[in-house]
């Protein structure tokens, strides 16, 4: 008799929660979900993370815990109190997952964590892997501080991996969904130079890496969740407008992306990460959707004529 495959999972209903929850269960495993709210399906269990406290029965018996939760990075201005709850949606939920992890007399195997390849920083056109040092700035500091306090599961034992994922493509949120309405009437562009790299991957690429993860012993410490095929923005605003059929001639100057969004802008949408997945590549791997066009046209249904 198998020994049932069981995962609990945080931040199950966000944009990659979902597609990630969905993938488990298809592959067999039993998907236990935190949620912050009354539990509303069997299988979900309520959780405070500023409290620090998780379900006991929630972590019973599981192989694996994966941790998705997290404010989006990139939803608006970096105010100082925005900071705090991006900061606090990242840090109190790894801790207090981490904590009781630790805590147990037979914890899970693995404790797989996602992160972002913001941790990077700003690096020009210089290709980055896992061992590249960390960046400058907010994010960069963040995001070495949200693997930190993953990484503590370590000391007990506990494999630990964070994925440093790229954008993620999906037109159900995110910045291909905030990008879709502006590039359909015809209005796109590329965003200052459209010189900086962006490193991206497909939803189901990003989901498909985590699942991998928990079954790859040799994943663990810090992978590039990103297809091996980063493109600049430049190229990522014309091949998204030729998915789309729409003309791409409308440049977003730099210093109106600064007025508008501050140092958000200067460390997302302006800052140029060229990260290369060798981690995952190395242990086997492979990626569904490679290539920019083939993933955007996946994703939007939009498939090449008579394909």
């Amino acid at each position: 008799m198998n020994t049932p495959r069981v995962v609990l999972l945080a931040g199950a209903s966000g944009l990659l929660g979902r597609a990630l929850g969905a993938r488990l269960n298809a592959e067999g495993w039993e998907v236990r979900r935190l949620v912050r709210r009354a539990p509303a399906a069997s299988g979900e269990f309520a959780w405070d993370p500023a409290g620090g406290q998780v379900p006991a029965a929630a972590l019973a018996g599981a192989t694996a815990v994966i941790n998705l939760a997290g404010e989006n990075i990139a939803a608006g201005r970096w105010t100082a109190a925005r900071r705090r709850l991006l900061r606090s949606s990242r840090i109190d939920p790894s801790r207090a997952l981490a904590r009781a992890i630790a805590a147990m007399p037979r914890p899970p195997e693995v404790f797989a964590c996602a992160s972002a390849v913001g941790f990077y920083g700003d690096r020009g056109d210089v290709a980055v892997a896992e061992d590249a040092a960390r960046g400058e700035g907010f994010l960069a500091e963040l995001t070495a501080e949200w693997e930190a306090v993953g990484a503590a599961v370590e000391a007990a034992g506990i494999r630990w991996a964070a994925l440093r994922l790229g954008v993620i493509l999906s037109p159900e949120g995110g910045a291909l969904a905030r990008l879709l309405p502006v590039f359909r009437l015809g209005l796109g562009g590329r965003l200052a130079s459209g010189r900086q790299w962006m490193s991206w991957i497909s939803r189901e690429d990003a989901a498909a890496a985590f699942v991998h993860v928990l079954a790859t012993p040799a994943c663990r410490g810090p992978l590039n969740a990103c297809s091996p095929g980063p493109v600049t923005n430049a190229d990522f605003t014309r091949v998204l407008g030729f998915v789309l059929r729409r003309p791409v001639v409308f440049p977003v100057p730099a210093f109106a992306l600064r007025v508008a969004f501050g140092q958000m802008a200067e460390e997302t949408l302006l800052a140029s990460t060229r990260a290369i997945p060798r981690g995952l590549a190395a242990t086997g791997f492979r990626f569904g959707q490679p290539g920019l066009e083939a993933a955007l046209r996946h994703e939007l249904g939009r498939p090449r004529a008579g394909s």
